[in-house]
């Protein structure tokens, strides 16, 4: 299993719930922590923090000196993430699960759920832990729900309204179907067979869950990827809307979201203009205000709270944000946000995995 978490989550009440539940966990045989944002101090917590989980487990502390020093060797090479973020951690633990090689089906959740019980990650990963079923890829969803909200905002405001978008100017695209057909694209829980590590090349940024969704498109067949309810309600550290920094909350997640439907579309040989995203954040605005008055009424008849002037807000930061993302696309054809596989770090660096294992080895004695 991989948790991704930032030294943050430690200090909030949603892990200690997730780790009580895992210590009690009678079918994972290992679990890997990504700590992010952590000095050596706050590494030590970390250490204390997780030895209550019963459950055998490594933490890998991104921070760090030695962690450092072989993300520079993959620098050198031009093959390390380019940017921090989830995407990064989940690659380096993926690379990690690689190292060790000891899975055979790998699980993923955040580290903010609020709601968190024991029938999520069996839920999540029976499809692929179970060996009469095919399937290679399953994705988790369940109702965004919490504090009698209606959440989800970067789904249905943005995502949402954005792929009816282009289906109204592209036209139909089979990337898009795929991607529309989940009930949930933005969740950060999934599971997968761990073959597929190898060759999952994915964002660095917020467009982590898209994604991963993409290399599945690209590389699997429709009959082994799956979907699944893993809970009746689903609450979570709630994003800032940050309208004032482009590069916090849910306006850098918009931003990351909309460039990676944006580079998606373009690899597949749709063209973009300045025309192009002029029409289709029109288009998106008209598209989200009247999917609006349906969530309005959504909430209405279920007895939940939302606040149309809110939501208004977002629906006009995200319109403008489709630009921006647009824009950056158009402005660096040359940029390449994906992260390399970790095929090509072992050919690249055939000794790597032992380094990375005991760098790992070597920070749990601090």
């Amino acid at each position: 299993m991989i948790l991704p978490s930032l030294y943050s989550e430690i200090e909030g009440p949603a892990l200690k719930n997730i780790v009580k539940i895992l210590s009690n966990n009678k079918f994972l045989n290992h679990i890997t922590i990504g700590l992010d944002k952590a000095n050596k101090t706050q590494f030590q917590d970390a250490k204390i923090f997780f030895k209550d989980l019963k459950v055998p487990h490594s933490v890998i502390w991104n921070d760090g000196p030695r962690m450092k020093a072989l993300d520079n060797q993959l620098s050198e090479q031009g093959l390390a993430p380019k940017e921090p973020g989830k995407g990064k951690n989940v690659w380096y633990c993926m690379g990690y699960i690689l190292a060790r090689d000891q899975a055979r089906s790998i699980a993923i959740h955040d580290c903010d759920i609020l709601t968190y019980n024991k029938e999520l990650l069996a839920r999540l990963i029976y499809p692929v832990a179970n060996p009469l079923f095919d399937y290679e890829f399953c994705k988790g969803y369940y109702p965004r729900l919490g504090n009698n909200k209606l959440n989800g905002r970067v789904t249905r405001l943005l995502v949402t309204p954005l792929l009816k978008t282009f289906k109204k100017v592209l036209g139909h695209r089979d990337y898009i179907e795929f991607i529309d057909v989940f009930r949930y694209p933005l969740a950060g829980e999934f599971s997968f067979r761990s073959r597929l590590l190898k060759e999952l090349r994915i964002p660095s940024d917020w467009g982590l869950e898209i994604g991963i969704l993409s290399e599945m498109q690209r590389n699997q067949a429709s009959n082994r990827i799956c979907q699944v309810d893993i809970s009746d309600a689903y609450d979570h550290k709630h994003q800032e809307l940050s309208q004032a920094d482009k590069t916090k909350g849910l306006s850098k997640m918009s931003i990351d979201i909309s460039k990676t439907l944006i580079r998606k579309l373009a690899a597949q040989g749709d063209t973009f203009t300045s025309n192009t995203l002029r029409t289709i954040k029109a288009t998106y605005y008209r598209t989200a205000l009247d999917l609006l008055e349906i969530y309005n009424n959504d909430a209405k008849i279920n007895g939940l709270s939302l606040d149309i002037n809110e939501e208004e807000i977002a629906i006009e930061l995200f319109s403008n944000n489709i630009i921006i993302a647009g824009q950056e696309f158009l402005e660096n054809p040359n940029e390449n946000p994906l992260i390399p596989n970790w095929n090509r770090v072992q050919n690249a660096i055939p000794d790597f995995k032992d380094n990375f294992i005991q760098a790992v080895k070597d920070d749990s004695t601090i």
